[in-house]
């Protein structure tokens, strides 16, 4: 982990501060950083998913099933 020094506007640092928490602004900044930035990881990731047959049909079973519970619901 390395430790980054970052410039904000004093309104973004007390919106952070108010909406996010004071301890917990690194991990903010982290999360909404890293996919944008580690995209190739991410995209190898969902070819290894999609290579995987036997997940893509129980995904496939599953969402016909959800398909199947809201064409019921009344509109």
């Amino acid at each position: 982990m390395r430790k980054l020094t970052i410039t904000v506007d004093d309104e973004v640092y007390s919106g952070l501060h108010r909406r996010i928490g004071q301890r917990k602004i690194s991990k903010f900044l982290n999360d909404l950083a890293r996919p944008h930035v580690i995209g190739d990881e991410l995209d190898a990731a969902y070819r290894d998913m999609a290579a995987d047959e036997e997940r893509e049909q129980d995904a496939l079973v599953w969402s016909e099933a959800m398909i199947a519970d809201v064409a019921d619901e009344p509109r």
